[in-house]
């Protein structure tokens, strides 16, 4: 049973979070069973670096794929079906090997800037690159302008 949340009232007085109510819609709809697979870590690596780990022991690197969309991170495994051609049977088999989708919801300024695939963990790297113009910066505050004899009178 999915229940409704309503986040009007938090979102009168925020600008900018127009991506709210949909990200908190995804994670209403996620299942325990599509939190589990593949387990996966995710690391703050410095002050504007991070990792994600994902343990996808069993897939070769040509059966994974990374797609990056607008502030969508997706990472897809589709197992190859080569083990019978290969003659193997297999009595038990304990790594998973099943096909994949998961999805990330990345911030504005998330870039990923690459991936590596190692003993079984498929790294991506990530890096946060605000733009000049979202950086903080001082506002004057300058005096008000002197009203003139016309402007006087009108008032």
């Amino acid at each position: 049973m999915r229940t409704a949340f309503d986040f009007t009232p938090l979102l009168r007085s925020s600008i900018g979070f127009e991506n709210l109510n949909r990200l908190l819609d995804i994670a209403t709809r996620m299942t325990d069973a599509d939190a589990a697979f593949p387990p996966y870590n995710i690391e703050k690596l410095g002050e504007d670096r991070y990792r994600i780990t994902m343990a996808v022991a069993g897939f070769d690197r040509s059966e994974l794929d990374i797609t990056v969309q607008e502030n969508s991170l997706v990472v897809s495994g589709r197992a190859a079906e080569d083990d019978k051609a290969e003659g193997r049977t297999f009595l038990h088999r304990g790594i998973a090997k099943r096909a994949f989708e998961r999805r990330f919801q990345l911030a504005d300024v998330i870039k990923v800037t690459g991936a590596t695939y190692e003993n079984g963990l498929l790294n991506i790297e990530l890096v946060r690159e605000v733009p000049e113009h979202k950086k903080p910066r001082k506002v004057e505050i300058g005096a008000a302008a002197p009203a003139l004899e016309g402007e006087k009178a009108a008032a």
